[in-house]
């Protein structure tokens, strides 16, 4: 039986690659998506083909493709090279996203229209396009769209209006989807806190112990946490229009 294949979008770093790596350890054929990173991508597809104990040339476990994923036309790309080396589709993790830092409680430092233009295309229409790019073939395999959004889109937060208003637009947007893509396409999101990636290490030292303190368990979630998140919506068969949140309590507070 042909593997079942995941395409997780700007995948070279971060909770993308962490995906990745979760993903191709639970038996998918993983297609892992960079714009500019590409030593990064390889390095992670060498990781992952380096742990994998069955290769095929014919049916690649691993794979890295370049596109950029804020234009129409970089998403079309992706979803064609990925179709023309896997054959199929069945689960897509839509991971891509854009803020800049705003200090959130300065209406004037959240009123730049060029930050709610990236905001919007990237947060929302860009995982629209996605979805409309990839929703032929998760038909087929009676699949599953998976957006990553954030906990600043369930609660007012984060680095700046922009990015909040925005990831709230794409939950919504999100379980408009499953609405409209039912009953062979199952549609999802997760709404994280806090993450140490990259871009979560920018936040000041101060903003992330005030985080820790206010959540219930005392810590930041885990990147290999929401990870783990994605891979159970990835296998249930019966979840569609739900947001996870995971934030260690935060919201509860």
């Amino acid at each position: 039986m042909e593997r079942k294949v995941a395409l997780i979008s700007a995948s070279s770093a971060g909770l993308g690659a962490a995906t990745a790596k979760v993903l191709a350890a639970a038996g998918f054929r993983v297609v892992i998506n960079y714009n500019s990173s590409a030593e990064k991508a390889q390095a992670l597809v060498r990781e992952i083909q380096g742990q994998l104990d069955d290769q095929s040339v014919t049916s690649p476990r691993c794979i890295a493709i370049q596109a950029d994923v804020s234009q129409r036309d970089g998403i079309k790309h992706l979803v064609e090279k990925t179709i023309e080396a896997m054959h199929r589709l069945d689960v897509v993790v839509s991971n891509q996203g854009w803020t800049r830092m705003r200090r959130f409680y300065d209406l004037d430092e959240n009123v730049d229209e060029d930050d709610w233009d990236m905001c919007f295309r990237m947060n929302v229409k860009s995982h629209l396009f996605l979805f409309h790019a990839t929703k032929p073939f998760l038909a087929s395999t009676n699949g599953v769209f998976i957006t990553v959004a954030s906990l600043a889109g369930v609660v007012p937060s984060g680095s700046s209006l922009a990015y909040a208003s925005t990831k709230a637009a794409q939950l919504h947007m999100a379980r408009g989807l499953a609405m409209i893509s039912g009953p062979n396409v199952r549609v999802n999101s997760v709404s994280p806190g806090i993450l140490l990636t990259e871009w979560g290490k920018k936040f000041p030292t101060d903003k992330l112990d005030a985080a820790k303190e206010k959540s219930v368990l005392k810590r930041l979630a885990l990147i290999e946490d929401v990870a783990q998140q994605i891979l159970l919506y990835a296998n249930s068969k019966s979840t569609t229009g739900c947001n996870a949140i995971i934030d260690c309590g935060w919201s509860l507070g």
